[in-house]
């Protein structure tokens, strides 16, 4: 009796889409609260109060919208047999084309091409509103529609020119990796991923964003001056026109051994008027790097993504599998995305494994500004900045263990408190 793979999958599907809203559920209520928490009372002012739970409501009910249409989609595609139908018709294309279908690298890219579109037009719709209605009524959105859809262009022709190359060396790896089709799998993805992590910062995020070198003044030396007291190899100190799309800021940092760059967006220096707090919130970045953060983080996905591949072969032949998906044939790509389908338990269980490392990382980068001396002025800044990016100020504790990467403020400010509080006993 063939296993109800198909059955399974949606299945969970829908009981994950369920419990997620349940928890959004939660959180809309924790939104509409009409006060601060008493942490934030006297710090965060009410007429920004205001407007963060005005911001963040509109959202909710967007995503609310959002992933029940996202739920109805997925599990009719699956449900109905859209999976195989669109292989084949996809094939069919490629042969009208003039192109050879019997060649999988050839059928698959023809796939690709159908999905890709597909979901340009299902999510454009979204992304528009989003960006036009949502961010723009509350403040944050800059970009003009000539702007976004540029954007998107310059997405789309990046993926024409990088996509078929990548996968189609996952193809040829599938059909002659043999028993260590796992360990290939895994070596071309990691060195996919150090590529990337290259190029990006230098030739993608450009055609994006203006770099350009943060002005000399007393912010660049304060900057090098922490830099060089932890030994940080700084090479470079950007800015980077994030007010060109939106009022929302951020700063980060990037480059392998002795070639580090720091990143700063230009609304961050505009909303930390005082560039104290702007260091401040660098030393919190650099507090991820002297505690090897990324490196822990880089580790985990490269053993979580061998591991993923090492089930993907156990699986990959198994016609049963294909064929409770609607598929009599075996392609590559399909048997990844199956794959991906029916790990989805194990998923949720990793990425809240992940949300739960990563926020403990926050809360230690926190105390290692404080020990810099940071402490009141980290503080200082992640305030302003809760206030300026109209940040969720009361949290439902289900919805933000589950979601959250990073605590919610009121858990840093205490965090930093007892560190405070500590110090003087």
């Amino acid at each position: 009796m063939a296993l109800p793979y198909l059955e399974a999958v949606l299945g969970f599907m829908i009981f994950m889409y369920i419990f997620e809203t349940y928890l959004d559920i939660r959180q809309n209520g924790a939104l509409k609260l009409p006060s601060l928490p008493k942490q934030l009372e006297g710090v965060v002012s009410h007429e920004k109060f205001e407007k963060s739970k005005a911001y963040s409501l509109e959202k909710s009910h967007f995503h609310f919208i959002h992933e029940a249409v996202t739920i109805v989609m997925d599990t009719s595609i699956l449900y109905f047999g859209v999976l195989p139908w669109f292989w084949e018709k996809s094939g069919n294309f490629a042969s009208h084309m003039g192109l050879n279908s019997e060649n999988e690298i050839i059928h698959t890219l023809s796939f690709l091409a159908g999905v890709m579109v597909w979901s340009q037009i299902t999510d454009l719709p979204f992304a528009l509103y989003s960006t036009f209605v949502i961010e723009a009524r509350h403040g944050f959105n800059k970009q003009t529609i000539w702007l976004f859809f540029r954007d998107l262009f310059k997405g789309i022709c990046l993926s024409i020119l990088l996509g078929p190359p990548i996968v189609a060396a996952l193809i040829v790896i599938v059909q002659k990796g043999g028993p260590y089709l796992a360990i290939y799998l895994w070596a071309f993805m990691f060195v996919l991923s150090i590529v990337m992590m290259t190029i990006y910062p230098v030739l993608i995020a450009p055609l994006f964003n203006k770099f350009t070198p943060l002005p000399d003044g007393e912010l660049r030396e304060k900057i090098e001056k922490l830099a060089a007291s932890l030994k940080f190899p700084l090479k470079k100190l950007f800015v980077i026109d994030g007010s060109t799309r939106s009022s929302h800021s951020n700063a980060y940092m990037y480059g392998f051994f002795k070639n580090k760059r720091i990143v700063l967006y230009d609304t961050l220096i505009q909303q930390c008027k005082n560039e104290d707090e702007v260091v401040a919130v660098i030393a919190h970045e650099l507090g991820h790097w002297k505690l090897n953060h990324t490196v822990f983080s880089f580790i985990a996905v490269q053993i979580i993504t061998f591991l993923q591949f090492g089930g993907y072969t156990l699986v990959r032949n198994s016609k049963e599998l294909f064929q409770s998906f609607g598929f009599d044939t075996q392609p590559v790509l399909i048997g990844l995305l199956i794959f991906q389908h029916t790990v989805i338990p194990i998923q949720h269980i990793v990425s809240f494994g992940l949300n739960l490392v990563s926020r403990a990382f926050e809360f230690q980068a926190d105390a290692f500004a404080k020990k810099l001396g940071y402490g009141k002025l980290l503080r200082a800044g992640l305030i302003k900045l809760q206030e300026e990016n109209l940040s969720t100020m009361n949290t439902d504790p289900w919805y933000s263990a589950y979601h959250y990467s990073h605590p919610p403020l009121v858990e840093r400010l205490a965090a930093l408190e007892d560190l405070e509080s500590k110090k003087e006993d």
